[in-house]
């Protein structure tokens, strides 16, 4: 790119690869960066190395944007000052930050850096926002017995390309990614681990373990249950201020990834029946009534909506799910 028109250009490639934000060069001569990103599931993983700058996130970019994000930022090289919720937290080589996207903020790079972000839907917590505000803004060293255990899982993670995963295996590994990022949110907002605490910690974990055997077709409640060492009856208690039960949760997330990949556009699309029983539906009839239930299309009608009007990762917004 010209000099003139790196800064607008950097602007525009960072708010469409992340999130939207403002990018202020920290620095008159040209500016130099470079951003790559790839899918794990429903978790994102970018890599980010660029000159001096300053990064905010404010309100009105916020209101752009079509879905809350929770995201994890791993400093590689440099130093970075980050600020939320009016906690500001000082980052060095190897140091972690939690941060909501759905919140302003902003990172203040002095030098030269690198760093790798995770960003994933909030939703998949499962924690509520008060502990998610809890963490934001705090810096989580090497030097912290669970970001030390934490650092080396995910740079590695993001060193390794996700092409070779399958969907199944992929979404499996980005469960693992939400089971550590909850852990360490339920550690720093609940350290006695009791209560109601406790008792989110285990709907977290379900949920997590939900998401990680979707592709199983024996995935049922009393496997859930036994899975956890709990009753079926008691798991089915917790789910009961959840706004949905156990079954219902396991369908409507089949259906949301059955949605998704039918949405892909490539040179081979996979059959529909392939699609279903990737994620656990063996009868493809019921798949398909299932799905028209839920979103008022058929699955050949939505994967021929979405490959013909409109790109990857437009196809993946699902409509309303109605239960």
């Amino acid at each position: 790119m010209p000099d003139r028109d790196k800064v607008a250009y950097w602007n525009d490639a960072v708010s469409r690869t992340l999130v939207p934000m403002t990018v202020a060069p920290r620095g008159d001569g040209p500016f130099d960066g470079r951003i790559t990103t790839d899918s794990l599931g429903y978790l994102q993983v970018s890599t980010m190395e660029a000159d001096a700058k300053r990064v905010s996130r404010t309100p009105a970019l916020i209101a752009r944007s079509s879905e809350a994000l929770v995201a994890v930022g791993v400093q590689i090289s440099g130093t970075a000052t980050f600020v939320q919720d009016g906690r500001r937290a000082e980052l060095g080589e190897g140091d972690l930050v939690l941060y909501d996207t759905n919140r302003p903020y902003s990172f203040d790079y002095p030098q030269r850096f690198a760093t790798h972000v995770f960003q994933l839907p909030r939703r998949t917590l499962g924690m509520p926002d008060s502990d998610i505000r809890q963490v934001t803004g705090s810096t989580i060293g090497i030097e912290d017995g669970f970001g030390a255990m934490l650092l080396p899982f995910l740079a590695t993670l993001a060193s390794s390309s996700a092409d070779g995963y399958p969907p199944a295996v992929a979404n499996r590994l980005a469960g693992n990614v939400v089971d550590l990022f909850a852990t360490l949110v339920a550690e720093r907002a609940h350290p006695g681990g009791t209560g109601a605490g406790a008792q989110s910690h285990l709907i977290r974990r379900v949920r997590d373990f939900i998401n990680r055997n979707l592709g199983d077709p024996d995935l049922s409640p009393e496997r859930i249950a036994q899975a956890h060492h709990i009753s079926v009856r008691y798991l089915h208690r917790l789910f009961e201020g959840e706004g949905t039960t156990v079954g219902q949760l396991v369908r409507q997330r089949r259906l949301e990834e059955c949605g998704r990949e039918l949405a892909r556009r490539g040179r081979t699309a996979p059959t529909v029946s392939a699609v279903a029983q990737r994620w656990g539906f063996v009868n493809p009839a019921h798949f398909s009534r299932s799905f028209r239930a839920a979103y008022g299309v058929s699955p050949r009608e939505w994967r021929d909506l979405r490959t013909a009007h409109g790109s990857e990762r437009q196809g993946a917004d699902l409509p309303p799910f109605s239960g």
